[in-house]
Order: C-alpha cells, then structure tokens, then sequence
C-alpha cells in the first residue's frame, strides 16, 4: 500500500465478518473523521466482505462523532446474487456505533445498456488555474492536507466572508500523493468539498452530515476529477446537498446526495 489513502482505507478481517478498521489521523475536519472518509473506510471493508470489485450505492448515517482511534467494523451480506451483493455494517468502539451503512457492490460499466444523459458539465477553468481549497491555519491539519482539491475561483468568497449567493460548489478532486482516483475514493470526493450553504450564507459554523449516499456510474479514466456539488432547499435546520462527478474524459463516474444539519439562524 504505498499510497496514504489505501492505508487509511485498509480493513484486516478477524473472522465471522468482523474487521479491524481504525479512523486514522489528519482525514478530518477539526478533529473529527471526513464523512467521506468514514463512508470509504467502511465501504472497502463491506466490499471486501462481498468479494465485489466496486461499490454500486452506498448510504450511510452517522451516528456519533469518530475522532482518531481504533474501531471494529461488523459486515453482514444479506443477498449475494449473480450480479449484485448487498451488504449491511456498522463501525464501532467501546460497544457504541458511529456509523451505520448499507451498500450493493458489483461490477461498473458506464458503456453497456441503453445510454441517456441530460447532465450538463459545468463551465469549469483549468485545473491548474482554480485556487487550492482555502485552510484555517488556526487547526491542526486535516483532510485538505492529504487532497489537492481545487475550487472554482467563483465560489470560494466564502473564506472572506464574501460568499456568492449561490449554493454551489465546482471543483476538481485529486491526491496529493498522485494517487489514482478509482470508484472507492469516489465515496470519499462525494464529501471532500466545503458545504454549499458557505457560498449561501457564509460560514456560519459545524455543519454535520446525518446521511451520504452515493451511486458509484463509471469507472474514471486518469485525471482529476470534475465535482459539482448543488443545494436546492435548506429548511427547518437540515440542507441536502446534491453532487454530481465527472472523469478527465467527460464520463458521469458518479452522483450523491446528503442531508446535513444547518444553523438554526443565519445571523
């Protein structure tokens, strides 16, 4: 495993379909594990458990904070057919649950089947021209020190308490490591990205995700990869985010969508 994302990822079996899945440090937010993170960690530990190549949808709720340390996680296959698994598991420590998931896995192949597509990619400048995701220098270092993930010049006023207006986020994903991008890490881009609501009412403070689903369309050829990431209703305190991502060659590789807390006011 000589990329850092594979280790963080690595789950080894304990037998009757328990793994030994620690949170590692420096992928989190504050102190606290990237859902995006959680959801990769167990989404390879439930894809191994299916004997699967890829994750097809996967949704996960979480349930309590995970900060760095060791954590079990328990996979249970509750249908292996002839082309799909499904799996249910929870990650766990010191007997209470952090997150809950459930997940089909199989195999992925954008060009068979009938073929419709109304997405529109958005009108993006180069990778090498956006602007690295800004950082807090007052907290330690977290995920963005492990991706180089850019943002649309446009929508990142957020970091100067300018923010655009828009509930949007565009941007590109990748590793600082060079790390290829495959349909695993893809659980994690769903998740590497500001909350859209900073670009809508600035930041207005923690904003944790109650669930994260992603649907895994394609496998991305090499290249960063192309997220959007919208909102279209904020609401009662939760906002949905809505993500769409594409591969260096134009190809949907994969779609998502959370609901997560907000500030009960904007003030």
């Amino acid at each position: 495993m000589s990329f850092e994302f594979d280790h963080a990822t690595h789950a080894t079996p304990l037998g009757n379909g328990v793994y030994e899945t620690p949170v590692e440090d420096r992928w989190d937010i504050n102190g606290n594990a990237n859902g995006g993170y959680l959801l990769a960690l167990v989404g390879n530990t439930m894809r191994a458990e299916s004997g699967r190549a890829h994750p097809v949808s996967i949704s996960m709720h979480y349930l309590s904070p995970a900060p760095e340390g060791p954590a079990t996680t328990t996979c249970e296959v509750v249908k292996a057919g002839k082309r799909l698994s499904t799996v249910v598991a929870s990650m766990s420590r010191g007997g209470r649950d952090v997150v809950r998931s459930i997940g089909t896995f199989g195999d992925v192949d954008a060009s068979i089947g009938a073929q419709s597509n109304t997405l529109v990619m958005p009108d993006m400048v180069a990778f090498e021209d956006c602007p690295k995701r800004p950082v807090d220098q007052m907290l330690k270092p977290g995920l963005s020190s492990r991706l180089d993930t850019r943002i649309h010049p446009d929508d990142v006023g957020f970091a100067t308490n300018e923010p655009a207006g828009i509930a949007r986020v565009r941007g590109y994903f990748a590793f600082n490591d060079g790390r290829p991008v495959d349909t695993l890490s893809l659980l994690l881009a769903a998740d590497a990205f500001p909350p859209v609501t900073f670009n809508l009412f600035g930041m207005k403070g923690w904003v944790p995700t109650i669930e994260l689903t992603v649907h895994v369309r394609g496998v991305p050829v090499p290249g960063p990869i192309l997220c959007e990431f919208t909102s279209t209703l904020t609401q009662g305190g939760y906002w949905e985010e809505d993500g769409v991502m594409w591969d260096s060659a134009g190809n949907v590789v994969a779609m998502s969508r959370q609901l997560a807390l907000s500030p009960l006011s904007t003030d």
